[in-house]
């Protein structure tokens, strides 16, 4: 039996696992028989949700290697730094740099308190080893909880009861907004959509740029002129040319570039050679382009200087200076680009500067650091922040092996495989990250072994494996050749103990070997999520968009909410996400007791949520869709996911507890439908008749159950409710047995001994699905149709074709991330309700029969670019122009009704084919709508709800039958 809502589960948590907390494995531990009976699930104390005060003060272990290091306050800018001689080298090198304004002496230099080599920087045979208890232990001591992540602290300040936090000259920014002023262009929409956007100008929206940098061309107080540096992406090598800084270089548009229509080109202008070097960066470009294609501004430049590798971004310093033509042209379009250059010089004076030395993910990763801590800081706690600030003292070359480490499975890495060609020295990088608490290491010759086995061994590679086994086992022959087999036959020997030695030979193999710390696994992983706003997307979403293969759509981040209204709600969440983990794996490796105690976890954290927010005050309360990031939703998923455990094992009282303790707290969530229909078939099992009849009318009347399960409820009712338990028809007895149209089609099946299901010889002879039977029917002796067999694909492609411009409409909260292909509300009723003027406004263009001309503007000026439900390679834009207008403007505008006002419960359940024709001398077309069905397949009830739901919106449907 399928799990219902295994795989949505699966989606939540994401592709990169939350690290294990130890109290939350204490807390899913079977119970000690000789402490007190408490019975499969945990006590009161141990069940409250974990948390940890971020006012709590930060805690330090003597004798703990790496972590009871010390920090130091640096002269120049009072931040807080650890004291090894180089970090405080390259820290104060850059602050020097900076230029910052604060006054200091040499003397203040030399009085500056630095730690004793024999401290900070012993050889790596001197590091002390950190295991993944002690850690725990050290962040640990004043809470129970992983998630109180408890980090070094300012030796001058958390040790005399002072923790010092980032200074607020270096703590990330809120950069402001500007106003970003575009083109009239002509849209779908009707007036009330303003052409003046707001666009959020975070550091991520453009390159470095240095204001202060300017040469002969102009000055400061000059606003015709701005030089600033940025750096060419998308490197372009010649052999004839020998790249050298202070070469000349000048810039020309790409209009026909296909993956960024604002593309510019940087061009080598040395020695009257004219030759392609690469790009522009996106962002640069995007606010750039419209002004060279004005012909408004000239621009030119020159190369910085040289990158250390080969294939690194190139520093070159660009001058942009006012057009002499453009001050004598009066033109209508003359105060656009003004408007356009004053914002552009708005929006350099937010831009940070970055060193172009970095490489694209570790600008990316930090990115991403500084963007949830600028907008989620108070998430986070001092020694949190304090850590994740000391990122970027470490150096390049230690942030780019930690950022590699951190996206790699792992968990443990072997320093000798360790080798990346951006990475000159890996192992200063690894001493580096290990000094500073990023990382941990053990090597061969420890004693006793600490860790897990299994890991270890993963670390050989086959011919390793046989290697220890041959010399381990000498007279266990080995008959297999798989990496799985020769890792079980080598810990099942460590596990029986018939190999003590088994580890020192392992250890010996492998050598020294690194992984992330737990510490910063956690705080690394809390980071990401917020970033992303999911589990799904990580720092890959970077690269897919740098090589083109995705293209998110432009939209406005208007945040007046925040998604978690304090650390509290986030560490619940975090231990939600975790549980789920557990509940998922426990699935997959088939473990029954964790599986239950997962449910009996998430019900009793269900109970302790509400009962809290009950009683907390709800003024300033945040959007409804905002309860998907709240523990209690993920909950809920762990316990719809147990409902269908329950009932594959045929226990419907632990099913039916559950559904009514999920139809007891949430109220307002469409998944309310599933739980009563569920609620109603499992009683039935327990013949409580009457009771499940009760719950189907129940069910039936409660405004969120739509779609399927309501006509599922329905047809409950009207076979439950016969004489003597009820004798009053249903009102809506006579629309729910309405007679679907069916047609039978003679195919011919092939023979049971070499059949797969639902194969059949087409009218052509050659071997096919029931669909693509079907469509072969309908083209010949159906009458001529021609169509495409595309379930709900094409529906949604042509919706958000046709609602693009709704969809990614300027409203409060629904963007929080740039990574989006739709709002956050989209599944929820408040994506009508927020835009209801604007929906049904499009909906009359639609109905007036504009539905076409919508469709080929949207498809022309979006092409490409990601958004939920649209397929651009399934579809044709030939295909959707026919179907929409065989369709006609009214049953079109229904059925884009009924996604718009609930999108998350009709998205599914379309029929198989859409078929069209065309005849008379007008050229006038007719559309058909069909389910296709095999010999022993019946519809669903969601599929029965469409087709009723069609007919009822003029659409001619019929399901055939094989």
């Amino acid at each position: 039996m399928h799990l219902h809502g295994w795989e949505s589960l699966k989606r939540l948590i994401g592709k990169r696992r939350r690290p294990r907390s130890p109290h939350l494995a204490r807390l899913l531990s079977p119970p000690n028989p000789t402490s007190d009976s408490r019975g499969d699930v945990a006590s009161d104390a141990d069940t409250q949700p974990s948390s940890s005060s971020a006012e709590e003060p930060a805690t330090t272990m003597e004798g703990h290697g790496v972590y009871d290091m010390d920090w130091v306050s640096c002269p120049v800018c009072d931040r807080s730094i650890r004291g090894t001689n180089h970090n405080v080298n390259s820290h104060i090198d850059t602050c020097l740099i900076a230029g910052t304004k604060r006054k200091f002496t040499q003397c203040t230099l030399l009085q500056f308190q630095f730690f004793k080599r024999s401290k900070m920087e012993s050889s790596q045979d001197g590091v002390k080893r950190e295991t993944e208890d002690t850690v725990n232990a050290v962040f640990s001591s004043k809470n129970d909880s992983s998630n109180a992540l408890l980090l070094p602290g300012d030796s001058h300040g958390s040790r005399n009861g002072n923790t010092r936090g980032l200074s607020s000259d270096h703590s990330p920014r809120n950069i402001e907004t500007f106003t970003e002023i575009v083109p009239p262009e002509t849209t779908v929409l009707d007036n009330t959509i303003s052409h003046e956007i707001m666009v959020p100008c975070g550091t991520y929206m453009f390159p470095q740029m240095n204001m202060d940098k300017l040469d002969a061309c102009g000055t400061k107080g000059d606003d015709s002129v701005i030089t600033f540096e940025t750096y060419i992406v998308g490197r372009r090598f010649h052999e004839s040319i020998e790249l050298q800084q202070g070469a000349r270089v000048s810039v020309a548009r790409e209009p026909e570039n296909v993956k960024d229509r604002n593309a510019i080109k940087v061009l080598y202008a040395d020695s009257g050679r004219v030759e392609m070097l690469g790009y522009l960066p996106r962002e640069l470009s995007k606010h750039l382009s419209p002004l060279i294609d004005c012909r408004y501004i000239e621009c030119e430049g020159f190369v910085d200087s040289l990158p250390e590798l080969r294939h690194d971004d190139v520093p070159i310093q660009l001058v942009c200076q006012k057009s002499v033509a453009c001050d004598e042209k009066k033109s209508a379009h003359l105060d656009f680009s003004e408007s356009l250059w004053e914002n552009f010089l708005l929006a350099t004076e937010n831009i940070k500067l970055q060193s172009p030395k970095m490489t694209k993910y570790q600008k990316n990763f930090s990115l991403m650091i500084e963007e949830v801590m600028s907008h989620h800081s108070q998430l986070f706690t001092v020694e949190e922040k304090m850590f994740t600030g000391s990122f970027n003292s470490l150096s390049d070359e230690g942030q780019r092996l930690f950022i590699r480490l951190y996206t790699r499975k792992g968990p443990w890495f072997r320093v000798s495989n360790i080798s990346y060609p951006e990475i000159q020295d890996p192992q200063k990088a690894v001493e580096e990250l290990q000094l500073a608490g990023y990382i941990y290491s053990f090597q061969s010759s420890e004693d006793p072994f600490i860790y897990d086995m299994k890991e270890v061994i993963d670390l050989l590679n086959v011919s390793e494996m046989r290697k220890v086994i041959n010399l381990e086992l000498p007279k266990k022959r080995i008959n297999c050749a798989r990496r799985h087999e020769l890792i079980n036959i080598l810990f099942s020997a460590y596990a029986n103990g018939a190999c003590p030695l088994l580890p020192k030979m392992v250890l010996g193999q492998v050598g020294t070997c690194i992984r992330i710390s737990s510490s910063s696994d956690i705080l690394f992983w809390r980071i990401q999520r917020l970033f992303f706003l999911n589990g799904e997307q990580d720092l890959s979403a970077f690269l897919l968009i740098d090589l083109g293969m995705i293209k998110f759509p432009d939209y406005v981040c208007n945040i007046s909410h925040r998604i978690f209204q304090d650390r509290t709600d986030l560490l619940e969440y975090e231990e939600a996400i975790e549980v789920a983990q557990i509940m998922d794996e426990s699935l997959e490796e088939s473990n029954m007791e964790m599986v239950i105690r997962c449910i009996d976890i998430s019900d009793i954290r269900m109970c302790t949520s509400f009962r809290g927010k009950s009683q907390s005050s709800t003024s300033g309360t945040p959007p409804q869709f905002f309860s998907t990031f709240s523990a209690s939703f993920v909950y809920s998923k762990v316990l719809s996911l147990g409902v269908s455990f329950f009932e594959r094992e045929h226990r419907y009282e632990d099913a039916i507890r559950l559904l009514k303790g999920l139809l007891r707290r949430i109220i307002h969530d469409s998944r309310r439908g599933y739980w009563m229909l569920r609620l109603s078939v499992d009683l039935e099992h327990m013949n409580r008749l009457n009771e499940s009849l009760s719950v189907a009318e129940e069910g039936i009347l409660d405004p969120w159950v739509r779609a399927g399960s309501r006509i599922a409820l329905q047809r409950r009712v009207l076979r439950l409710g016969k004489p003597p338990r009820r004798w009053r028809i249903p009102d809506y007895a006579d629309s729910v047995k309405r007679k679907i149209k069916e047609v039978c089609i003679r195919g011919r099946p092939l023979t049971s001994e070499t059949a797969t299901k639902n194969s059949y010889y087409g009218y052509d002879g050659e071997l096919c699905g029931v669909e693509q039977l079907a469509l072969q029917f309908y083209a010949e002796e159906g009458g001529g149709w021609s169509g495409v067999h595309s379930e709900s694909g094409i529906w949604m492609t042509i919706f958000g074709l046709l609602m693009w411009d709704v969809i990614f409409f300027n409203v409060p909260d629904v963007f929080m991330s740039r990574f989006q292909i739709a709002p956050l509300d989209f599944d929820t009723d408040d994506f009508y309700v927020t835009r209801e003027s604007l929906i049904e406004s499009q909906l009359q263009k639609i109905n007036g029969g504009m539905a076409e001309e919508i469709l080929i503007s949207s498809w022309e000026s979006h092409v490409g670019i990601a958004c939920r439900g649209v397929n651009w390679e399934r579809q044709s834009l030939s295909d959707l122009r026919v179907a929409v207008a065989c369709i006609g403007g009214s049953p079109l505008a229904s059925l884009c009704r009924h996604l718009a006002t609930d999108y998350r419960s009709w998205s599914s359940g379309m029929p198989d084919l859409l078929l069209w024709r065309f005849h008379g001398d007008k050229g006038e077309g007719e559309a058909k709508l069909v389910e296709v069905k095999g010999p022993t397949d019946r519809l669903s009830e969601q599929q029965r709800a469409w087709l009723l739901t069609l007919m009822d919106c003029g659409f001619d449907t019929e399901v055939c039958k094989g």
